[in-house]
């Protein structure tokens, strides 16, 4: 009988003390603080949160994409054990793309009106394998195939005006995939697309991370896209993580009071002919947060503890960080299990 222990596979990243500023004529002004996560190899993460808690300012931030005269990062995004943060600007061009993709909001300005979508994509693959640009073109056609565009000979002519919006996102997904990436950043994939083609999209991407491996980074503030095509949920909160849990147990019994305002919020899940539940104010502007728990000025839990800085910490066996010092007392409501 093998005695040997179990040891655990290594991060695909590992993202420790992540924080951003935005340099503005009154100085540094801070976006987001702490921000520590990890992706292990083909696993499905989703970033959740109201607008403006830094989720997009993250993902960008993980691809170095934010304006470097502007933005100051500092922390690690360790890639396999590389800090992308430390790589000179020439290398981290040949990670964009390769080992890390990014399909972003909105497809339409994202994409190059004046170039076909097959010349868009084959781009891409020419750049990162130039030694094998005679196959740029085979391949298109194959990914356009593989993210369900029908008549992809046809389509790779076309140009994005001539495509629905649906079509325009599964393009940008397959821009994202032609180089088989390890890691797939999805900020918001789904915005503006009506509810078929929405879960088209979501059932496309949670079949291509099953198929090929590929760890998903999810960015959007839909919990019920979150409960169909991830395996774990990141809460954040005015720049800051507050809970990193399994995703059933992040919906079932959230631990932190943000998570479950988000969920108690739901229409669906609140009980009929009641008043529907929301979370007062609003997420404060940076340059405005609270002293201590950022949450406390709008949490209903909220006491003379929450006025110190709160600390990311686990506080069960069952792999999951709250940044709440009530965490282990409170019983928060999440989504109902029957009916």
């Amino acid at each position: 009988m093998n005695t040997l222990p179990l040891t655990s596979p290594a991060p695909l990243l590992d993202v420790r003390q992540l924080q951003v500023a935005f340099q503005t004529r009154q100085g540094l002004l801070p976006i987001t603080r702490d921000v520590s996560f990890t992706v292990m190899p083909g696993e499905r993460i989703a970033l959740v949160g109201e607008s403006g808690c830094g989720k997009t300012v993250t993902g960008l931030s993980l691809m170095r994409l934010l304006p470097a005269d502007v933005a100051r990062v500092s922390g690690q995004v360790l890639l396999q054990g590389t800090d992308l943060l430390q790589l000179p600007e020439r290398q981290m061009r040949a990670v964009r793309g390769r080992d890390v993709a990014m399909i972003f909001q909105e497809p339409m300005s994202a994409l190059d009106p004046v170039f076909t979508v097959g010349e868009q994509i084959a781009e891409a693959y020419r750049v990162h394998f130039p030694d094998r640009a005679q196959e740029a073109r085979d391949r298109t056609l194959q990914v356009l195939e593989q993210v369900g565009i029908p008549l992809p000979q046809q389509r790779y002519h076309e140009y994005p005006h001539q495509l629905s919006g649906g079509m325009r996102q599964r393009v940008m997904i397959a821009m994202a995939l032609i180089c088989e990436p390890k890691l797939l950043i999805a900020d918001e994939p789904t915005t503006a697309l009506d509810v078929t083609v929405q879960a088209q999209i979501l059932r496309l991407l949670r079949e291509l991370s099953e198929r090929t491996g590929t760890a998903l980074l999810f960015i959007t503030h839909d919990l019920g896209v979150v409960a169909e095509t991830c395996t774990r949920m990141v809460t954040m909160y005015a720049g800051e993580v507050v809970e990193d849990a399994p995703v059933d147990d992040a919906l079932i019994e959230p631990r932190h009071p943000y998570t479950s305002g988000l969920l108690r919020s739901l229409p669906r899940f609140s009980p009929r002919r009641a008043p529907l539940a929301f979370i007062p104010g609003r997420v404060p502007a940076p340059g405005t947060l609270p002293e201590g728990c950022r949450f406390q000025p709008r949490c209903a839990h909220a006491n003379e503890s929450c006025q110190a800085p709160q600390v990311l910490q686990a506080i069960d066996t069952q792999h999951r960080r709250v940044r709440c010092g009530r965490a282990p007392e409170l019983e928060l409501p999440g989504v109902p299990t029957h009916g």
